[in-house]
């Protein structure tokens, strides 16, 4: 079984009018205190949300946010996001200080016909990432019909992703809906060129995708610090850069495959180096792929932003995931810069384009470049294993 060969339900063919709705959103948002700094997966669940709200649907929205390990923590709250979804929303939305048991029970009861309710973090229960069956059931007793509007939770086994999901009718939202559209054309029907441009900080992290991507493209364009694992594989002088020794014989492997298979796998033929992680440290560009002893590559360098922006334009298809520098210090932030306005100009001239992965995504943002893709995708694990071809569980669940 595969995600193509998936009977997935979409919102437009189940039955909700006048239906209690129990929806699994992603609100794992990021907060300052208690302000929400980055409200991007709220609004993209507004469609669906007006939708429901138009058919008099009773709306129960799940949750998670960051990592409490099963313990009640007020840093990891829902409420702010409830505050943000009411705003966006332009309607009062109800929120419950817990997901399951009387609070929630008579938050669930007391709902009325167009009305919102969010419930407190489902990571409060450590029952939520056990996929526990009874935690699952009592999740599933706030609604009459299920929606996965979560796809950045659905490579997760949980029980508000796949336990839950069983015991109701279900469908996937708008949202998941284009995801699945827009992921499957770079995964499983790309239009050539297809180029993949890979960043971030491990090979490890990519390692899986890599070689999958390498079935399908005709270019791979690697920088960040996964870039220099690669380097050094080739026996190029490396520096104080990132290194992830364990993965050179793999980084090799990868290399190999990509001369058999024909792809010209592109590494950053020159960097933006410092002799120290800081924002402060000074910079300069070396003059060639060689970082100089005493020095560590934080960004591509200007040959290498050049070269890479040219395959882009020539691309039909691409799909970038990981930032190509340390972007979120400004000396070293044009590498991912220059990826974002390639990938713009490749939009505008009729190419797809396809962005994961959190840190992509806050590039984009900070170059207010993000209405120019094709798609970004809201879930950057689930998109990589997509890309992957692993069967993601939470939409498992919801095939009948």
């Amino acid at each position: 079984m595969t995600t193509a060969t998936l009977n997935l339900k979409t919102l437009e063919q189940i039955d909700v009018k006048g239906k209690r709705v129990l929806m699994r959103v992603d609100y794992n948002v990021p907060l300052d205190g208690e302000r929400v700094t980055d409200d991007t997966r709220v609004r993209e669940t507004l469609p669906t949300l007006k939708a429901l709200i138009a058919q008099g649907c009773r709306i129960v929205l799940i949750a998670h946010l960051g990592r409490p390990k099963g313990k009640v923590n007020p840093k990891y709250s829902l409420k702010p996001a409830a505050g943000a979804l009411e705003k966006l929303l332009g309607r009062p939305v109800k929120f419950a200080s817990d997901c399951v048991g009387p609070v929630a029970d008579a938050a669930v009861k007391a709902l009325g016909p167009g009305e919102v309710l969010l419930l407190e973090n489902l990571r409060f229960h450590p029952e939520e990432e056990a996929n526990d069956a009874a935690f699952a059931k009592a999740l599933a007793s706030h609604g009459e019909v299920f929606v996965q509007e979560a796809f950045g939770a659905l490579h997760r086994a949980h029980a508000s992703t796949a336990a839950a999901a069983e015991l109701l009718p279900g469908a996937i939202g708008g949202l998941v809906a284009r995801e699945l559209e827009f992921l499957g054309k770079v995964a499983e029907r790309p239009e050539h060129p297809y180029i993949a441009v890979l960043g971030g900080a491990k090979v490890s992290d990519k390692l899986i995708v890599t070689q999958k991507l390498l079935e399908k493209v005709d270019a791979l364009l690697i920088g960040g610090g996964m870039a220099y694992t690669f380097l050094k594989a080739q026996g190029i002088g490396i520096g104080k850069s990132l290194l992830e020794a364990e993965r050179i014989d793999d980084a090799r492997r990868i290399l190999d495959e990509a001369r058999k298979r024909g792809v010209e796998l592109l590494l950053p033929a020159d960097h933006v180096a410092a002799a120290e992680f800081k924002a402060d440290s000074p910079a300069s560009v070396t003059p060639a792929q060689e970082v100089p002893e005493g020095l560590m590559g934080l960004d591509i360098g200007p040959r290498t932003r050049t070269l890479f922006a040219e395959r882009i334009k020539k691309a039909k298809t691409v799909f970038w995931n990981g930032p190509m520098g340390v972007f979120e210090m400004p000396a070293f932030a044009a590498g991912s810069k220059s990826v974002a306005e390639a990938l713009a100009a490749a939009t505008a001239g009729g190419a797809v384009t396809v962005v994961g992965g959190g840190d992509s995504l806050a590039v984009l943002a900070q170059t207010g470049l993000g209405p120019k893709m094709s798609h970004c995708s809201t879930g950057g694990g689930a998109s990589l294993e997509l890309l992957e071809g692993k069967l993601l569980p939470g939409l498992k669940a919801l095939s009948r």
